[in-house]
Formats: C-alpha cells, sequence, structure tokens
C-alpha cells in the first residue's frame, strides 16, 4: 500500500509540469476565443489637411517658401520697448511658468510609464527575535526557547508584456509629454499676441489722446474767437453759449482717455508678471509695421507642424489611439515571473552558510473570464475617447484656416480702407480750415465750424482705428500661422526620456 501511493506521488509529480502547460495553453485557448474585444473599433477618421479647399483668399496670400513666421515676429513693430515687454512676459508670467511645470510634470510621468518594461528588483533582510511555540513544527533545542529568527532575500520579478500592454503604455505617456510641451508653446503664442494687442490699444488710446487735445485747443479757440466776436458785437449769447458748451466735454473725453492708458499700462505690467507700479514705466509706443500680407504656401500642411493647438490636438489622438490598445491587451493572459534568492537561518552562527541559502521562482498566469463586461466597458469608453480626440483635432484643424482667412480678409479690406480715410481725412482737415477762416471773417456762423470740425474728429478717429485694426490684425495672422513655432521635428524632442529621468 505503501509502495502504491510511493509511485502514484512520483508519477503526479513528474507529470505536473506537462499538467501546467496543458491548462496554461487551455486557459489562453479560451481566452483568445471567448473575451475577444469584437465590435468595438473607432469611427472617426483624421481630416487629410492637403485635400482641403483653402479657398482664393489664401492661395492669392501664399507668396512662396520665402514667407515663414519667425519666432520673434512682434519685431515687425519696430519698437524695442515692445520687445522688451514681450520677452518679459515670457519670462515672468505665471500661466506660462505653471504649464512648463506641466510639461515637467508628464516627463516624469512618462519616465515612470518605462518601469513596467524593465525587471524588478528588490531586496529585504527581516531579524526577528522570536519566542517559539513547543506544538508547532519546531522541535527541540527551539521549541520552547527564544532566538532570533532571520531572513534576507533578494526578489526579482518581471512582466512578460506578450501583448504590448506596457509598450502602450510608454507611448501613450511620451505622446502627452509632446501634448503638454504643445500647449506649453500655445499658452506662450496667446501671452506674446495679448502683450502685442494690448500695447497696440495703448497706442491706439495714445493717438485718440492727441486727437482730444487738438479737438480741446480747437474748440477753445473757437470759443475765444465767439468771444472776441461778442464784444465787437457781430455774434450773439447764444453763439458763445453754443462754443462754450462743447469744451467741458472735450475736456471729459480727453480725461477717460487718460483714464484708459493707465489702465492698458496696468494690465501690460500684470502680463508681464510685474507688480502695476511696473506700467508707469511704460512709455509711448512708437509703432511702425510695414509687414506685407503674406502666408507659406506650403499651408495647410505647413499649419499642422507649426501651430501648436493643432499638433496638440493631434498628439492627444494619439495617445488615446495607444489607450485602446492598452484596454485591448487587458482582455488576454497575463504572465509575470517572481523569483527570490536569499538566506534564512535562526541564530546567526550560519545564516550566510551555504546551507541556509534559499531560492525558489513561481511563474504566474491570470486571465479574465467573468468579469461582468467591465473591460469590454473600457475600451467602449477608451474607443469613444478617440473619437473625440480625432474630431476636436478636424475641429481644431477646420478652425485654424478660418482664422487665416479672416485675417487675410481684413488686412487686405484695411489696407484699402486706410488709403481712403487719409483722404477723407485731408478733404475734412481743409474743409474746417475753410470754414474757421470764413468764421474769423464773419462770413459764416458757428455751426458751420462746429460741423467742419466734428467732421475732421470723426476723420482723425476713423484713421487711427483703422491702423490699429490693421496692427492688431497682423498679431492675429501671426497667431494663426502658429507664430513662428519651430516645425514639428524640434517638438519630438520632447518625446525622448531624460536618460536621468529614466
Amino acid at each position: 500500500m505503501k509502495k502504491t501511493f510511493k509511485s502514484l506521488l512520483d508519477s503526479l509529480t513528474k507529470a505536473a509540469p506537462l499538467t501546467c502547460l496543458i491548462i496554461t495553453a487551455t486557459i489562453m485557448l479560451l481566452g483568445g476565443c471567448a473575451r475577444l474585444p469584437i465590435g468595438l473599433a473607432p469611427e472617426a477618421q483624421m481630416i487629410d489637411a492637403a485635400a482641403l479647399s483653402l479657398g482664393s483668399t489664401i492661395r492669392e496670400a501664399a507668396t512662396g517658401d520665402a514667407f515663414q513666421p519667425v519666432p520673434d515676429w512682434w519685431q515687425a513693430y519696430g519698437d524695442p520697448q515692445l520687445d522688451r515687454l514681450v520677452k518679459d512676459a515670457t519670462a515672468g508670467n505665471p500661466s506660462l511658468r505653471s504649464a512648463r511645470a506641466r510639461v515637467a510634470r508628464a516627463r516624469f510621468l512618462a519616465a515612470g510609464a518605462k518601469a513596467p518594461l524593465m525587471p524588478e528588483v528588490n531586496g529585504s533582510a527581516v531579524f526577528t527575535r522570536e519566542q517559539f511555540s513547543e506544538n508547532h513544527f519546531y522541535r527541540s533545542p527551539y521549541a520552547g526557547e527564544t532566538y532570533w529568527n532571520n531572513r534576507a532575500t533578494l526578489d526579482l520579478s518581471y512582466e512578460l508584456d506578450l501583448w504590448g500592454k506596457n509598450r502602450a503604455a510608454l507611448a501613450a505617456a511620451l505622446d502627452s509629454v509632446r501634448v503638454a510641451s504643445a500647449e506649453a508653446r500655445e499658452i506662450e503664442l496667446l501671452l506674446q499676441t495679448a502683450v502685442v494687442r494690448k500695447y497696440v490699444g495703448l497706442s491706439l488710446h495714445y493717438i485718440l489722446r492727441d486727437i482730444a487735445t487738438t479737438t480741446l485747443r480747437q474748440r477753445e479757440e473757437i470759443l475765444s474767437i465767439t468771444e472776441r466776436r461778442l464784444a465787437a458785437g457781430l455774434a450773439t449769447e447764444i453763439e458763445r453759449s453754443q462754443a462754450e458748451t462743447p469744451v467741458p466735454a472735450a475736456r471729459a473725453e480727453l480725461e477717460r482717455i487718460e483714464e484708459t492708458i493707465v489702465l492698458l499700462c496696468s494690465e501690460l505690467s500684470m502680463l508681464t508678471g510685474n507688480g502695476p507700479g511696473d506700467g508707469e514705466k511704460i512709455l509711448r509706443p512708437e509703432l511702425n509695421l510695414h509687414a506685407a500680407i503674406g502666408i507659406p504656401s506650403t499651408l495647410p500642411a505647413e499649419l499642422v507642424g507649426r501651430r501648436p493647438d493643432v499638433a496638440a490636438q493631434r498628439w492627444r489622438a494619439e495617445a488615446e489611439a495607444e489607450n485602446i490598445k492598452v484596454a485591448k491587451a487587458a482582455f488576454y493572459p497575463n504572465i509575470n515571473i517572481a523569483a527570490f534568492v536569499g538566506w534564512q537561518a535562526i541564530g546567526f552562527a550560519k545564516f550566510f552558510s551555504g546551507t541556509s541559502l534559499m531560492h525558489g521562482i513561481s511563474p504566474a498566469l491570470s486571465l479574465p473570464i467573468f468579469e461582468g463586461g467591465r473591460l469590454r466597458s473600457r475600451l467602449g469608453a477608451t474607443t469613444a475617447q478617440y473619437d473625440m480626440a480625432v474630431e476636436s483635432y478636424n475641429l481644431t484643424l477646420l478652425q485654424a484656416l478660418q482664422e487665416i482667412a479672416n485675417q487675410l480678409v481684413t488686412l487686405c479690406s484695411l489696407e484699402k480702407q486706410r488709403s481712403e480715410a487719409i483722404r477723407a481725412k485731408k478733404l475734412a482737415d481743409n474743409a474746417y480750415r475753410i470754414a474757421l477762416r470764413a468764421y474769423r471773417g464773419g462770413l459764416t456762423d458757428y455751426l458751420s465750424v462746429l460741423n467742419a470740425q466734428n467732421q475732421t474728429l470723426v476723420e482723425a478717429t476713423r484713421t487711427a482705428h483703422i491702423k490699429a485694426r490693421r496692427l492688431d490684425a497682423h498679431a492675429l495672422l501671426m497667431q494663426a500661422l502658429g507664430g513662428g513655432t519651430p516645425p514639428e521635428a524640434d517638438f519630438l524632442a520632447a518625446k525622448t526620456v531624460p536618460a536621468d529621468q529614466s
């Protein structure tokens, strides 16, 4: 009987590896047949930028490869003070520093995503002063006595990643680094554009202040002429009252413009990351833009690589595509290998001797069989997330081309408006001079002079606004073109995890 039992035990021991192999193969076959993620696939497709209709506005403005937005595009305005403000903003603005911190965070997370691809090794040592039980497996001389129970091991574990789950997770993390880098560049570009546009608004209000000052001086001069005419008996009190009424209104308008100038300086100092007092150092802008209207002939392909928001949306879609691979891999068996080696002994005398050596290996196989649809639900959500990312990319690309077309239309129109406004202003100034001479000579009444003066004010204001709109539209066009952002090749550096972080 004992011999038969021993023979059976030996047979089972010899057959154990084969039995484990058969069970493993059966489970893997079961998982491959029953748990495949069938019927869940992305539906959205990225727009082919080269296939989009650009329209005549963009085609006519394409001036060849000679035109490319440069990183320091605001220098085209020819104002050193503007250069300083933009550089201060990109160096000291908290929003931009926060975006750069997010890039650093994404880099460290990507470095962590690389860890599952590498073996994990841990060491442990436990030294326990223990009272051994007399009713356990310990025998004399240890039973009922107190000894040191010591154990020191080196543990190793490694996941085979047969289905590429960890590799896909690393690729998604690296794409997230690229997304964060592009978003940081987008914030930088928006900040640069905001500074330029505020500065253009400041320049406009200095011009409006000049117009208001001239208007006040003219109205005071008309009032003085009217008072002299009244003293000479050539005018009435009604005319004097009419000439006096616009003077306080002109002073109030001048004060309103002064207030706006102070507020704009304060807003500029906030954008640069400085206190309100720094705005008091800002002098009158001296903008002088001579840039021609033009865009690269390589649009829209060039736009995809240079515009940060377009690039960020595309890389976000790529990251979601990698996440789909991660979700699919969860349906398949996962194999881990764990091993350990070390010493274990009671007491310290023979702790490091060969007889105290211990080691072992434990392959582990796990496979989801019945999980209530959790994995399929996760895969469906990830697939939908990818579709959302693709459609966000498509929308961003279309909006980018629309913004370029809009600014080109505006710039072309403003060129025509500016020439007509300059001509109208000259005619209004000449009409005012004629009316003022006639009023001095008593050949016309006050209302004729007032109407002529109001017309000069209208035309001067219109000319100033057209000039400011042209400066503003140029800034928006540079933003729409990506603001001189380096080509995509420069962004690819974000995919590399620094060696010290790896």
